[in-house]
């Protein structure tokens, strides 16, 4: 690309030259005529040493031995003090670690636990797998909401839904009853009448449900004593 431009520039060069001999009104003496002739001799002679030494280049670039990918890829492991069959296990880890992460697999600290092993891994340095490592699996953990699990809650005597829904280790809200009768209203048929041993599920609260009955909480006002 530079010698076409190199050789552009001279033909360029030309027709200024031509240019400005036509534009001038009076005619140029034979001492400007030889000024001008010597210097735009002086341009030729400059820009063909550059086509030449351009051209030296391009051979010294064709003679040159360029080396394979994989004898470039060699080179980076011996480096690392990896091996090929490393890297490709290296690989097999990480989509499978991805395909458990997309899928939310739980449990998430697992995954995490998981995925930090990899970032200490010096494999992680090269191209082909930083970013993925140390960003894009990490960001989809960040992302990844890990809900419990549903539980299942046996009744005991005394319990009433208002209790079993106010402990702390189901919803901590009293007021969030009414999640625990329709999830099991095959085995409820009157809220306010449930058995010892009856097994209940105790289903997850969205965000949504959660405020929902919270605000519920924040609003109650007791009726007055008579």
């Amino acid at each position: 690309m530079k010698l076409y431009k190199s050789v552009f520039g001279i033909f360029a060069l030309l027709l200024i030259f031509s240019a400005n001999i036509l534009a001038q009104d009076t005619e140029m003496t034979e001492e400007q005529w030889e000024a001008q002739m010597a210097n735009l001799r002086a341009q030729k002679t400059a820009l063909t040493s550059e086509i030449a030494s351009l051209k030296t280049d391009v051979a010294n670039l064709k003679s040159t031995e360029v080396e394979s990918y994989d004898d470039c890829m060699a080179k980076l492991y011996s480096l690392l003090g990896v091996s090929a069959a490393d890297v490709n296990n290296f690989r097999t880890s990480i989509n499978s670690l991805d395909g458990i992460i997309s899928a939310q697999q739980s449990p998430k600290v697992d995954r995490q636990t998981a995925l930090d092993m990899l970032k200490m891994n010096k494999i992680s340095a090269l191209p082909e797998f930083y970013t993925r490592v140390h960003t894009t699996l990490q960001r989809d953990l960040d992302t990844w909401i890990d809900t419990p699990p549903e539980i299942n809650y046996t009744v005991v005597r005394g319990d009433n839904l208002w209790n079993i829904a106010k402990k702390p280790q189901h919803y901590g809200n009293g007021f969030a009853w009414p999640m625990i009768y329709k999830a099991n209203r095959d085995k409820i048929k009157d809220p306010d009448l449930i058995y010892p041993k009856q097994i209940f599920k105790i289903p997850n609260l969205t965000e949504e449900e959660k405020a929902k009955y919270d605000k519920i909480r924040r609003n109650y006002k007791p009726a007055p004593i008579q």
